[in-house]
C-alpha cells in the first residue's frame, strides 16, 4: 500500500465504518462493506475526476458497498442512533436508561423496515449530517428527490412510532 492511499485509509476508515455499520447493523458485516469499499477505491483511484468532491465520491463508493452487500445478503439491520435525539430524555434512574434501551430498539427496528433509498437518506442526513446537496451528489439524484425520500421516510417514522416517544410506565 503506498503512502498517499495509506493516508486516505487512515483520515476515512472510521466514517466508511460508521456509515457501514449504521446500514448493516453488523459489526462484521460493517467490516467487510468497509474493506469492500477500500478495495474499489484503491482500484478506481484513476477514476477519479475532482468534479465532485472527494469526500462525495468516497461516500458514493461506501452507498454503492453497502447496496452490494444488501443485495447479496438480504439483510435489513441499520442502527440511526443519530435519529434518537429526537426522542432523549435525561436520564434520572435505571429505570430511565431501561425506557430509552427499549425506544431506540424501538426505532432502529422502524428505520430498519425503511425501504433502502429511504433508509440511506435516513443516515446520510441523521448519522453522517449531511446536508440536502451533499446527499444528492452522493446519491446521484436531485435535490428534490432527496427531499422527497427523506420525507416519506419522516412520514413513516411518526405514524410507526407515535407510541415511543411520550410512552410512560406507571
Amino acid at each position: 500500500m503506498n503512502e498517499d492511499f495509506r493516508a486516505l485509509f487512515e483520515k476515512h476508515k472510521d466514517r466508511v465504518y460508521s456509515i457501514a455499520l449504521r446500514y448493516s447493523g453488523d459489526p462484521a458485516a460493517a467490516m467487510d462493506i468497509a474493506q469492500d469499499t477500500f478495495l474499489k477505491l484503491m482500484s478506481r483511484m484513476d477514476q477519479y475526476r475532482a468534479e465532485a468532491s472527494f469526500e462525495a465520491w468516497l461516500y458514493r463508493i461506501v452507498v454503492n458497498a453497502c447496496l452490494d452487500h444488501r443485495r447479496s445478503k438480504r439483510r435489513l439491520q441499520p442502527l440511526v442512533d443519530g435519529f434518537l435525539d429526537l426522542f432523549r430524555a435525561s436520564p434520572e434512574s435505571a429505570l430511565d436508561d431501561m425506557l430509552k434501551d427499549e425506544r431506540r430498539q424501538q426505532v432502529q427496528e422502524v428505520v430498519a423496515k425503511l425501504p433502502p433509498d429511504q433508509r440511506m437518506v435516513v443516515i446520510l442526513r441523521y448519522t453522517e449530517g449531511l446536508q440536502y446537496e451533499e446527499i444528492a451528489e452522493v446519491l446521484g439524484c436531485s435535490k428534490g428527490t432527496v427531499a422527497s425520500r427523506l420525507n416519506r421516510a419522516h412520514k413513516v417514522l411518526e405514524r410507526r412510532l407515535q407510541g415511543v416517544r411520550g410512552k410512560t410506565y406507571a
